[in-house]
Protein backbone atom coordinates (compact mmCIF):
# COMPACT_ATOMS: atom_id res chain seq x y z
CA UNK A 1 0.00 0.00 0.00
CA UNK A 2 2.26 2.44 -1.27
CA UNK A 3 0.05 5.68 -0.48
CA UNK A 4 -1.84 4.39 2.53
CA UNK A 5 -0.01 4.53 6.09
CA UNK A 6 -0.98 2.90 9.12
CA UNK A 7 -1.58 5.23 12.10
CA UNK A 8 -3.18 3.44 14.53
CA UNK A 9 -2.11 2.29 18.01
CA UNK A 10 -2.34 -0.80 20.45
CA UNK A 11 -4.22 -0.86 24.24
CA UNK A 12 -2.03 -3.23 26.25
CA UNK A 13 -3.56 -2.00 29.26
CA UNK A 14 -7.11 -2.90 28.43
CA UNK A 15 -8.43 -5.77 30.14
CA UNK A 16 -12.07 -5.96 28.74
CA UNK A 17 -12.80 -4.88 25.65
CA UNK A 18 -16.58 -3.66 25.70
CA UNK A 19 -16.94 -4.32 29.38
CA UNK A 20 -17.49 -8.33 28.73
CA UNK A 21 -14.77 -9.57 26.39
CA UNK A 22 -11.12 -10.36 27.74
CA UNK A 23 -8.28 -9.39 26.05
CA UNK A 24 -4.97 -10.56 27.55
CA UNK A 25 -3.21 -9.47 24.44
CA UNK A 26 -4.48 -6.23 24.18
CA UNK A 27 -6.52 -4.57 21.50
CA UNK A 28 -5.38 -2.43 18.55
CA UNK A 29 -7.62 0.42 17.13
CA UNK A 30 -6.47 0.67 13.83
CA UNK A 31 -6.51 3.78 11.44
CA UNK A 32 -5.09 4.94 8.05
CA UNK A 33 -3.96 7.91 5.89
CA UNK A 34 -4.75 7.93 2.29
CA UNK A 35 -2.10 10.77 0.93
CA UNK A 36 -2.74 12.23 -2.22
CA UNK A 37 -3.81 15.57 -3.87
CA UNK A 38 -6.86 15.47 -0.93
CA UNK A 39 -5.46 13.63 1.99
CA UNK A 40 -8.04 11.70 4.25
CA UNK A 41 -7.50 10.05 7.42
CA UNK A 42 -9.87 6.54 7.80
CA UNK A 43 -11.24 6.53 10.77
CA UNK A 44 -9.89 7.68 14.78
CA UNK A 45 -9.18 5.39 17.55
CA UNK A 46 -10.45 5.30 21.04
CA UNK A 47 -9.98 7.92 23.11
CA UNK A 48 -8.01 6.16 25.53
CA UNK A 49 -5.16 6.26 23.42
CA UNK A 50 -5.65 9.55 22.23
CA UNK A 51 -2.43 11.14 22.68
CA UNK A 52 -0.81 8.78 21.22
CA UNK A 53 -3.11 8.58 17.66
CA UNK A 54 -2.88 12.69 17.18
CA UNK A 55 0.53 12.19 17.92
CA UNK A 56 0.83 9.27 14.87
CA UNK A 57 -1.42 11.74 12.90
CA UNK A 58 0.28 14.71 12.74
CA UNK A 59 3.68 12.78 12.64
CA UNK A 60 2.13 11.07 9.44
CA UNK A 61 0.51 14.70 8.23
CA UNK A 62 3.95 16.52 8.24
CA UNK A 63 2.50 19.47 8.67
CA UNK A 64 -0.24 18.86 5.70
CA UNK A 65 -3.46 19.69 6.90
CA UNK A 66 -6.30 16.74 5.97
CA UNK A 67 -9.15 16.93 3.18
CA UNK A 68 -11.39 14.11 4.65
CA UNK A 69 -11.80 12.24 7.42
CA UNK A 70 -13.98 9.03 6.66
CA UNK A 71 -15.97 7.46 9.70
CA UNK A 72 -16.73 4.10 8.33
CA UNK A 73 -18.25 3.70 12.37
CA UNK A 74 -19.38 5.44 15.15
CA UNK A 75 -18.30 3.04 17.76
CA UNK A 76 -16.49 5.19 20.11
CA UNK A 77 -13.40 2.36 20.08
CA UNK A 78 -13.49 4.43 16.31
CA UNK A 79 -14.73 7.28 16.68
CA UNK A 80 -14.41 9.55 19.95
CA UNK A 81 -11.66 11.76 18.19
CA UNK A 82 -13.94 13.45 15.60
CA UNK A 83 -14.34 16.26 17.00
CA UNK A 84 -10.60 16.53 18.27
CA UNK A 85 -10.05 16.37 14.08
CA UNK A 86 -12.27 18.55 13.06
CA UNK A 87 -11.27 21.20 15.88
CA UNK A 88 -7.65 20.90 14.88
CA UNK A 89 -8.53 21.11 11.30
CA UNK A 90 -11.14 23.85 10.42
CA UNK A 91 -10.97 22.65 6.59
CA UNK A 92 -11.49 18.99 7.20
CA UNK A 93 -14.72 16.87 6.20
CA UNK A 94 -15.76 14.53 7.99
CA UNK A 95 -17.59 11.94 5.73
CA UNK A 96 -20.20 9.35 6.88
CA UNK A 97 -23.59 7.71 6.08
CA UNK A 98 -26.68 9.79 6.77
CA UNK A 99 -27.15 6.92 9.97
CA UNK A 100 -24.24 7.82 11.19
CA UNK A 101 -24.54 11.62 10.91
CA UNK A 102 -27.76 11.46 12.80
CA UNK A 103 -25.68 9.83 15.90
CA UNK A 104 -23.16 12.63 16.24
CA UNK A 105 -24.80 14.64 18.60
CA UNK A 106 -25.72 11.33 20.98
CA UNK A 107 -21.64 11.57 21.00
CA UNK A 108 -20.61 15.26 20.96
CA UNK A 109 -23.25 16.87 22.34
CA UNK A 110 -22.35 20.79 21.68
CA UNK A 111 -19.85 20.31 18.94
CA UNK A 112 -21.53 22.36 15.80
CA UNK A 113 -20.82 19.81 13.04
CA UNK A 114 -22.74 22.30 10.15
CA UNK A 115 -21.25 22.44 7.19
CA UNK A 116 -18.47 19.79 7.99
CA UNK A 117 -20.41 16.52 7.16
CA UNK A 118 -20.56 15.00 3.90
CA UNK A 119 -23.13 12.20 3.81
CA UNK A 120 -22.48 9.40 1.59
CA UNK A 121 -24.15 5.93 0.11
CA UNK A 122 -23.88 2.89 -1.06
CA UNK A 123 -22.40 3.72 -4.59
CA UNK A 124 -21.24 6.98 -3.84
CA UNK A 125 -17.46 7.90 -4.96
CA UNK A 126 -14.86 10.51 -3.47
CA UNK A 127 -12.39 11.39 -5.44
CA UNK A 128 -8.65 11.95 -3.63
CA UNK A 129 -6.68 12.53 -6.92
CA UNK A 130 -5.35 9.50 -8.08
CA UNK A 131 -7.28 7.60 -5.45
CA UNK A 132 -10.90 6.91 -5.34
CA UNK A 133 -13.25 5.65 -2.39
CA UNK A 134 -15.74 3.32 -3.38
CA UNK A 135 -18.66 3.30 -0.17
CA UNK A 136 -20.61 0.02 0.46
CA UNK A 137 -23.39 -0.09 2.76
CA UNK A 138 -22.76 -2.51 5.27
CA UNK A 139 -25.70 -1.53 7.93
CA UNK A 140 -25.86 -3.57 10.75
CA UNK A 141 -22.15 -5.20 10.71
CA UNK A 142 -22.54 -4.66 13.25
CA UNK A 143 -24.45 -0.88 13.75
CA UNK A 144 -26.72 0.51 11.66
CA UNK A 145 -24.51 3.01 10.26
CA UNK A 146 -21.78 0.90 9.55
CA UNK A 147 -20.21 1.55 5.64
CA UNK A 148 -17.48 0.52 4.28
CA UNK A 149 -14.95 1.75 1.07
CA UNK A 150 -12.42 0.27 -1.53
CA UNK A 151 -10.24 1.98 -2.70
CA UNK A 152 -9.76 1.50 -6.05
CA UNK A 153 -5.77 1.98 -7.28
CA UNK A 154 -4.57 0.08 -4.54
CA UNK A 155 -6.99 -2.12 -4.69
CA UNK A 156 -7.77 -2.21 -0.90
CA UNK A 157 -11.49 -2.72 1.61
CA UNK A 158 -11.42 -0.80 4.46
CA UNK A 159 -14.04 -2.95 6.36
CA UNK A 160 -14.81 -1.33 9.54
CA UNK A 161 -15.34 -4.09 12.19
CA UNK A 162 -15.04 -6.61 9.57
CA UNK A 163 -12.28 -9.18 9.69
CA UNK A 164 -11.27 -7.55 13.17
CA UNK A 165 -9.91 -9.58 15.61
CA UNK A 166 -8.53 -9.52 19.37
CA UNK A 167 -5.18 -8.38 20.17
CA UNK A 168 -2.95 -5.75 19.79
CA UNK A 169 -0.72 -5.15 16.68
CA UNK A 170 2.49 -5.87 18.64
CA UNK A 171 1.26 -9.05 20.00
CA UNK A 172 0.45 -10.26 16.62
CA UNK A 173 0.86 -13.76 15.35
CA UNK A 174 0.20 -15.93 12.14
CA UNK A 175 -3.15 -17.65 13.68
CA UNK A 176 -5.64 -15.00 12.53
CA UNK A 177 -8.59 -17.35 12.82
CA UNK A 178 -8.13 -18.00 16.67
CA UNK A 179 -8.74 -14.76 18.50
CA UNK A 180 -10.84 -13.45 14.90
CA UNK A 181 -13.10 -16.19 15.41
CA UNK A 182 -14.35 -15.20 19.19
CA UNK A 183 -14.33 -11.82 17.87
CA UNK A 184 -16.66 -12.80 14.98
CA UNK A 185 -19.25 -14.88 17.19
CA UNK A 186 -19.45 -12.41 19.69
CA UNK A 187 -19.11 -9.28 18.30
CA UNK A 188 -21.18 -9.80 14.53
CA UNK A 189 -22.51 -13.51 15.06
CA UNK A 190 -25.98 -11.95 15.36
CA UNK A 191 -25.92 -10.63 11.94
CA UNK A 192 -24.47 -13.64 9.36
CA UNK A 193 -27.31 -12.63 6.76
CA UNK A 194 -25.69 -9.03 6.94
CA UNK A 195 -22.23 -9.99 6.64
CA UNK A 196 -23.31 -12.57 3.79
CA UNK A 197 -24.79 -9.47 2.10
CA UNK A 198 -21.44 -7.26 2.15
CA UNK A 199 -19.62 -10.62 0.93
CA UNK A 200 -21.68 -10.41 -2.16
CA UNK A 201 -21.33 -6.76 -2.84
CA UNK A 202 -17.15 -7.70 -1.95
CA UNK A 203 -16.89 -9.96 -4.68
CA UNK A 204 -17.75 -7.33 -7.31
CA UNK A 205 -14.35 -5.34 -6.26
CA UNK A 206 -10.84 -6.82 -7.29
CA UNK A 207 -10.00 -6.57 -3.43
CA UNK A 208 -5.82 -7.25 -3.09
CA UNK A 209 -5.34 -5.80 0.91
CA UNK A 210 -8.66 -5.89 3.62
CA UNK A 211 -7.90 -3.14 6.22
CA UNK A 212 -10.22 -3.47 9.51
CA UNK A 213 -10.27 -1.41 12.83
CA UNK A 214 -9.30 -4.31 14.21
CA UNK A 215 -6.27 -6.71 14.00
CA UNK A 216 -3.85 -7.10 11.33
CA UNK A 217 -4.04 -5.89 7.18
CA UNK A 218 -5.02 -9.06 5.25
CA UNK A 219 -3.20 -9.63 2.24
CA UNK A 220 -2.41 -12.93 -0.17
CA UNK A 221 -3.45 -16.25 1.20
CA UNK A 222 -4.40 -14.67 4.83
CA UNK A 223 -7.49 -12.57 3.23
CA UNK A 224 -8.53 -15.65 1.02
CA UNK A 225 -8.37 -17.56 4.05
CA UNK A 226 -10.38 -15.02 5.73
CA UNK A 227 -12.86 -14.45 3.10
CA UNK A 228 -13.42 -18.31 3.19
CA UNK A 229 -14.14 -18.67 6.83
CA UNK A 230 -16.41 -15.08 7.05
CA UNK A 231 -18.47 -17.10 4.31
CA UNK A 232 -19.03 -20.02 6.66
CA UNK A 233 -19.08 -18.48 10.03
CA UNK A 234 -21.64 -16.27 8.63
CA UNK A 235 -23.84 -18.84 7.08
CA UNK A 236 -23.77 -20.27 10.33
CA UNK A 237 -22.49 -23.49 9.27
CA UNK A 238 -20.38 -25.73 11.86
CA UNK A 239 -16.74 -24.91 10.76
CA UNK A 240 -15.04 -28.15 12.31
CA UNK A 241 -16.18 -31.82 13.10
CA UNK A 242 -16.12 -31.99 17.14
CA UNK A 243 -18.63 -32.09 20.21
CA UNK A 244 -18.61 -29.24 22.76
CA UNK A 245 -19.76 -30.47 26.38
CA UNK A 246 -20.53 -27.35 28.35
CA UNK A 247 -21.37 -27.56 31.58
CA UNK A 248 -22.75 -25.61 34.89
CA UNK A 249 -22.18 -27.31 38.03
CA UNK A 250 -22.82 -26.83 41.78
CA UNK A 251 -21.19 -29.14 44.02
CA UNK A 252 -18.94 -31.16 41.56
CA UNK A 253 -21.58 -33.95 40.74
CA UNK A 254 -22.26 -32.76 37.06
CA UNK A 255 -18.96 -31.77 36.83
CA UNK A 256 -18.16 -35.07 36.62
CA UNK A 257 -20.79 -36.23 34.46
CA UNK A 258 -19.78 -33.63 32.21
CA UNK A 259 -15.67 -35.36 32.08
CA UNK A 260 -17.10 -38.66 32.06
CA UNK A 261 -19.29 -37.55 28.74
CA UNK A 262 -16.07 -36.38 27.59
CA UNK A 263 -14.57 -39.69 28.12
CA UNK A 264 -16.87 -41.67 26.46
CA UNK A 265 -17.32 -39.39 22.98
CA UNK A 266 -13.10 -39.87 22.47
CA UNK A 267 -13.55 -43.36 23.00
CA UNK A 268 -16.04 -43.60 20.39
CA UNK A 269 -14.34 -41.42 18.09
CA UNK A 270 -14.90 -38.02 18.20
CA UNK A 271 -12.83 -36.37 16.34
CA UNK A 272 -12.41 -33.31 18.94
CA UNK A 273 -14.33 -33.01 22.25
CA UNK A 274 -14.16 -29.63 24.38
CA UNK A 275 -15.40 -29.86 27.84
CA UNK A 276 -16.02 -26.22 29.36
CA UNK A 277 -16.91 -25.07 32.64
CA UNK A 278 -19.16 -22.11 32.32
CA UNK A 279 -18.36 -20.93 35.84
CA UNK A 280 -14.61 -20.42 35.15
CA UNK A 281 -13.86 -20.45 31.35
CA UNK A 282 -14.34 -17.80 29.42
CA UNK A 283 -18.06 -16.99 28.15
CA UNK A 284 -16.56 -15.58 24.92
CA UNK A 285 -14.40 -18.52 23.80
CA UNK A 286 -17.06 -21.30 24.76
CA UNK A 287 -19.55 -19.33 22.79
CA UNK A 288 -16.93 -19.27 19.83
CA UNK A 289 -16.60 -23.71 20.27
CA UNK A 290 -20.65 -23.65 20.21
CA UNK A 291 -20.66 -21.83 17.06
CA UNK A 292 -17.19 -23.87 15.72
CA UNK A 293 -18.87 -27.54 16.28
CA UNK A 294 -21.92 -29.08 15.08
CA UNK A 295 -22.40 -30.81 18.12
CA UNK A 296 -23.55 -29.52 21.73
CA UNK A 297 -24.19 -30.87 25.36
CA UNK A 298 -25.30 -28.97 27.86
CA UNK A 299 -24.60 -30.32 31.12
CA UNK A 300 -26.19 -28.42 34.27
CA UNK A 301 -27.53 -28.45 37.54
CA UNK A 302 -31.33 -27.81 38.32
CA UNK A 303 -31.47 -24.24 40.78
CA UNK A 304 -34.74 -22.43 42.00
CA UNK A 305 -36.58 -24.19 39.87
CA UNK A 306 -35.04 -23.76 37.06
CA UNK A 307 -31.05 -24.02 35.92
CA UNK A 308 -27.93 -23.17 37.30
CA UNK A 309 -27.80 -19.08 36.20
CA UNK A 310 -24.01 -19.69 34.75
CA UNK A 311 -26.03 -22.29 31.65
CA UNK A 312 -29.46 -19.65 31.26
CA UNK A 313 -26.65 -17.16 30.43
CA UNK A 314 -24.94 -19.18 28.25
CA UNK A 315 -27.95 -20.37 26.20
CA UNK A 316 -29.40 -16.42 26.45
CA UNK A 317 -26.06 -15.89 24.62
CA UNK A 318 -26.55 -18.33 21.90
CA UNK A 319 -30.23 -17.05 21.84
CA UNK A 320 -29.52 -13.72 20.99
CA UNK A 321 -26.29 -14.29 18.13
CA UNK A 322 -29.39 -16.04 16.25
CA UNK A 323 -27.65 -19.54 16.95
CA UNK A 324 -28.81 -22.10 14.50
CA UNK A 325 -28.43 -25.60 12.58
CA UNK A 326 -26.89 -27.51 15.54
CA UNK A 327 -27.75 -30.87 17.15
CA UNK A 328 -27.82 -30.74 21.21
CA UNK A 329 -27.77 -33.00 24.08
CA UNK A 330 -29.16 -32.31 27.39
CA UNK A 331 -28.12 -33.48 30.82
CA UNK A 332 -29.88 -32.05 33.97
CA UNK A 333 -28.96 -32.78 37.42
CA UNK A 334 -31.22 -32.54 40.30
CA UNK A 335 -31.42 -33.82 44.01
CA UNK A 336 -34.78 -34.04 44.60
CA UNK A 337 -36.68 -32.07 41.76
CA UNK A 338 -34.36 -31.91 38.95
CA UNK A 339 -35.92 -29.46 36.23
CA UNK A 340 -33.01 -27.69 34.52
CA UNK A 341 -33.57 -30.10 31.29
CA UNK A 342 -37.16 -28.45 31.25
CA UNK A 343 -35.53 -25.06 31.08
CA UNK A 344 -32.57 -25.82 28.74
CA UNK A 345 -34.89 -27.60 26.26
CA UNK A 346 -37.09 -24.61 26.23
CA UNK A 347 -34.25 -22.41 25.41
CA UNK A 348 -33.31 -24.80 22.66
CA UNK A 349 -36.66 -25.08 21.00
CA UNK A 350 -36.54 -21.44 20.52
CA UNK A 351 -32.93 -21.41 18.45
CA UNK A 352 -33.56 -22.05 14.90
CA UNK A 353 -33.04 -25.56 13.26
CA UNK A 354 -31.91 -27.10 16.17
CA UNK A 355 -32.56 -30.95 16.89
CA UNK A 356 -32.10 -31.90 20.42
CA UNK A 357 -30.89 -36.02 20.95
CA UNK A 358 -32.53 -38.04 23.09
CA UNK A 359 -32.01 -39.35 25.72
CA UNK A 360 -32.33 -36.63 28.02
CA UNK A 361 -29.92 -37.73 30.77
CA UNK A 362 -30.95 -36.70 34.59
CA UNK A 363 -28.40 -37.06 37.28
CA UNK A 364 -29.92 -37.67 40.85
CA UNK A 365 -26.83 -35.43 42.88
CA UNK A 366 -23.88 -37.93 42.04
CA UNK A 367 -23.65 -40.54 39.18
CA UNK A 368 -24.64 -43.87 39.46
CA UNK A 369 -24.17 -47.25 37.17
CA UNK A 370 -27.58 -46.40 36.05
CA UNK A 371 -26.23 -43.03 34.50
CA UNK A 372 -23.64 -44.56 32.92
CA UNK A 373 -25.41 -46.72 30.65
CA UNK A 374 -27.89 -43.45 29.81
CA UNK A 375 -24.21 -41.36 29.38
CA UNK A 376 -23.09 -44.35 27.14
CA UNK A 377 -26.44 -43.75 24.95
CA UNK A 378 -26.25 -39.71 24.27
CA UNK A 379 -22.75 -40.20 23.63
CA UNK A 380 -23.29 -42.87 20.80
CA UNK A 381 -26.43 -40.90 19.78
CA UNK A 382 -24.45 -37.44 19.45
CA UNK A 383 -21.92 -38.93 16.93
CA UNK A 384 -24.60 -41.17 14.95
Amino acid sequence: MQSIKYIGVDDLDIDLFESQYVVPEGMSYNSYLIEDEKIAIMDTADRRKGEEWKANLAEALAGRKPDYLVSHHMEPDHASLIADVLSAYPDCKLVCSAQAMKMLPNFFDGFDFTGRVMTVKEGDTLDLGSHTLHFIGAPMVHWPEVIMSYESTEKVLFAADGFGKFGAQVNETDDWACEARRYYFNICGKYGVQVQNVLKKAAAFDIQAICPLHGPVLTGEAMKEALRLYDIWSRYEPESEGVLVAYASIHGGTTAAAERLGEMLRKKGAPKVVVSDLSRDDMAEVIEDAFRYPNIVVCAASYDGGVFPVMHDFLYHLQIKAYQKRRFGIVENGSWAPSAGRVMREMIESMKDCEIVEPLVTIRSRMKPADEEQLTKLAEAMLS
